[in-house]
């Protein structure tokens, strides 16, 4: 502290001048590049995670939505028929699969196997390349399946759990179709339509039959190739005034 004189003849103190601050170094082109590319992979891994919500648990929840609000309207439109074998309605559902391996509940049968059909949460029956056979009509084929394993509803997600001698039952207005698992083909390619064939060779069978196949894409979250799964029919029970399921569904 330096000493200093006043008018009256004392002394007070005066403070030292003060040190000049210290000046912020600006950093380098090299560490801006970097902040600048960590804050863009912060910004892609949100809107990617953002993505994968909305693909995997969103769509979901819209396709579930969507088929439930079809399968009421099925329902219904069976109740308010006349009594007897309804007619075949392909437009807003013919039946519903029931696979209790599965454990997803019922699932609504539509007609097609496009993008637009199953994104609704509910399975299709193909009409491309290799038309299905469906079982209303009695006649021997092949009652070919497919439906999401991944977002939109995944209604085969759990296909996986399947084993042989598993009950594959499909629901109609006046019958129930059961099957049972005969053969399982877990990864084949997704050009392969052979296993839609009316006598599915490629599961052992060489007569024709009352068969039925799911399909849908494998592995998990890809599209790379398919997964296949063959049932043949046991028995059909008729649906009674209080639609008692079969005892593989109780």
């Amino acid at each position: 502290m330096n000493v200093a004189a006043t008018t009256d003849g004392t002394q007070e103190g005066t403070d030292a001048p003060a040190a000049p601050l210290a000046r912020r170094r600006r950093p380098g082109p090299v560490a801006m590049a970097v902040s600048f590319f960590g804050e863009l992979l912060i910004t892609a891994g949100l809107i990617l995670g953002l993505f994968v919500v909305y693909s995997l648990w969103w769509t979901n929840v819209v396709a579930d939505r969507k088929a439930d609000k079809e399968a009421d309207r099925v329902r219904d439109g069976w109740s308010h028929q006349a009594t007897g074998p309804g007619a075949l309605n392909t437009k807003n559902g013919i039946g519903f699969l029931h696979v209790p391996a599965m454990k997803n509940g019922e699932i609504l049968v539509e007609k097609g196997t496009s993008t637009s059909v199953l994104n609704n949460g509910v399975a299709g029956y193909y009409t491309d390349p290799v038309k299905a056979a469906l079982p209303m009509t009695g006649k021997k084929g092949n009652f070919t399946l497919a439906a999401h394993r991944d977002g939109h509803g995944a209604k085969f997600h759990n296909i996986d759990k399947l084993r042989k001698g598993d009950p594959i039952v499909f629901e109609t207005k006046d019958k129930w179709y059961v099957y049972k698992v005969y053969d399982i083909l877990d990864e084949t390619s997704k050009y392969n339509v052979k296993v839609l064939s009316q006598i599915p060779k490629e599961s052992g069978k060489t007569k024709a039959g009352h068969y039925i196949t799911l399909t849908t894409c494998t592995p998990v979250y890809t599209s790379r190739y398919r997964y296949v799964v063959w049932g043949e029919l046991v028995r059909v029970d008729k649906v009674d005034s209080n639609r008692t399921p079969p005892k593989e569904l109780r």
